[in-house]
């Protein structure tokens, strides 16, 4: 999951030790040399910082987090001086004044640490409990480096930022210093500000709102329908001398012809498999989540369990697929059951694989490596095929669906239909007020 997220977690050169303070040390280039950026790096350097990239460092499995405060009401500003303080993920690379373009180059560190509880004789245990980072521009020159890769931060107020000019070769150094601080957050909520980061207000009263209308359109609707349909549906059954007598109009002209299987059967029930197969999936997922046991501190954790779980749930897909294509009077079962297994995966994966070559191109870490796709190949065909076989071979062996009514032998004649009887206008129609309501909805939760 984490390699498909595109996380990749590799070693920095800072040293951290629990519970020793630094206060300025060079990072690279020791003992004081500075980093010379060329032309071309100094160049990708200022476009990185005009897209506002951000830097994530990660120590003891704690995202870095960059401390925002700000005064939440102006007006009373002299009466409380109460901060609001938030937390954004990661630092900023850099900021921009003008057109011109200035790079972090020192980090201050500020580590909490929580003191376990221990026996009178015994050395004390600290755990990390929070990672912050302070991130300063600092001119070459103002930070003094001597023979020992040590450096003094200048005054705040008389120095200068440090500048990174696109068009020309820059000179800088990069320093961080580490600051620890007891605490008394407990190791097991330490996850807790992460958790209540975000600043985007979620919207509960329109997804509830739109939930409610889905919900209430469709009850309505399927409550009409049911208790007509009972009616006629028991009609039509009675006997079939009060067929040829029943006068008939409307939608009724067509009761003999609504259970009639359809033209590709197959392509059906393998969609219908397909969309079990992906529903047992989101359901089981977000049961899972909401128990709590896929932890934020485990990268990735979603993804592998989603990945796994789609696998595994082929046994459900291959059975409703296989019954429901034995009810279209289907009898190529074993073809049938391969259509389920790949049709969806299948378009799935082509899309991801082409986009992904499009990453690799860029040579972005995002990519999915090669390996991964080839475990995920044989994951779907070692894992995922022969479930579905499994499920389709019984779901076909059992007794078909029953059809509350008869089909008519001869199909029944359609006349001229109207340009928005269209099976293409028919689909945007009945699609677009479901799509709006729940689009919208999943946008918020998303985000």
């Amino acid at each position: 999951g984490e390699v498909l997220r595109g996380d990749r977690i590799v070693n920095t050169p800072f040293q951290v030790s629990m519970n020793v303070e630094k206060k300025c040390e060079v990072l690279c280039n020791l003992p004081n040399k500075a980093v010379t950026l060329t032309v071309e790096q100094s160049k990708l350097m200022a476009e990185r910082i005009r897209e506002d990239y951000y830097v994530h460092l990660i120590a003891d499995n704690l995202p870095v987090a960059t401390r925002l405060e700000f005064y939440s009401n102006r007006e009373e500003e002299e009466k409380k001086k109460e901060k609001d303080v938030q937390f954004e993920h990661g630092y900023r690379l850099g900021f921009m004044d003008g057109n011109k373009f200035y790079l972090h180059n020192h980090l201050s560190f500020i580590l909490y640490y929580h003191r376990e509880d221990v026996e009178e004789n015994q050395e004390p245990t600290y755990r990390v409990v929070r990672f912050e980072v302070i991130p300063q521009s600092i001119k070459l020159e103002d930070l003094k480096a001597d023979e020992k890769s040590m450096c003094t931060l200048p005054e705040a107020t008389g120095s200068a930022p440090q500048e990174i000019d696109p068009s020309k070769e820059n000179q800088l150094l990069f320093t961080y210093s580490v600051h620890w601080e007891e605490s008394d957050i407990k190791w097991a909520s330490r996850w807790d500000t992460y958790l209540t980061m975000s600043d985007v207000q979620i919207h509960w009263f329109s997804i509830i709102n739109s939930v409610v209308v889905v919900f209430f359109l469709s009850g309505i609707l399927s409550m009409i329908i049911i208790r007509t349909l009972r009616k006629d549906i028991a009609n039509y059954n009675k006997e079939d001398d009060i067929e040829d007598t029943m006068e008939e109009s409307g939608w009724k002209l067509v009761h003999g012809d609504v259970f009639r299987p359809p033209q590709y059967p197959m392509i059906l029930s393998s969609l219908l498999g397909s969309g079990i197969q992906l529903f047992c999936m989101i359901l089981i997922v977000i049961f899972v989540a909401m128990l709590g046991m896929l932890s934020p501190s485990s990268r990735g954790a979603l993804m592998t369990t989603a990945c796994f779980l789609f696998m595994f749930m082929g046994v459900f897909g291959g059975f409703f697929a296989g019954r429901l294509y034995r009810t279209l009077k289907g009898h190529r079962w074993k073809k049938g059951a391969f259509c389920t297994a790949t049709l969806y995966p299948g378009v799935v994966f082509g899309i991801c694989f082409v986009l992904n070559c499009f990453i690799w191109g860029k040579h972005s870490s995002g990519a999915v490596p090669f390996p991964t796709m080839v475990a995920l190949l044989c994951m779907w065909f070692g894992i995922s095929l022969p479930l579905v076989y499994l499920g389709y071979y019984f779901g076909f062996r059992k007794q078909p669906y029953d059809n509350p009514v008869r089909t008519n032998q001869i199909p029944r004649q359609i006349p001229e239909q109207r340009w928005y009887m269209n099976k293409f206008v028919g689909i945007l129609m009945a699609g677009i007020l479901p799509f709006g309501a729940m689009f919208i909805e999943l946008f918020f939760i998303f985000s």
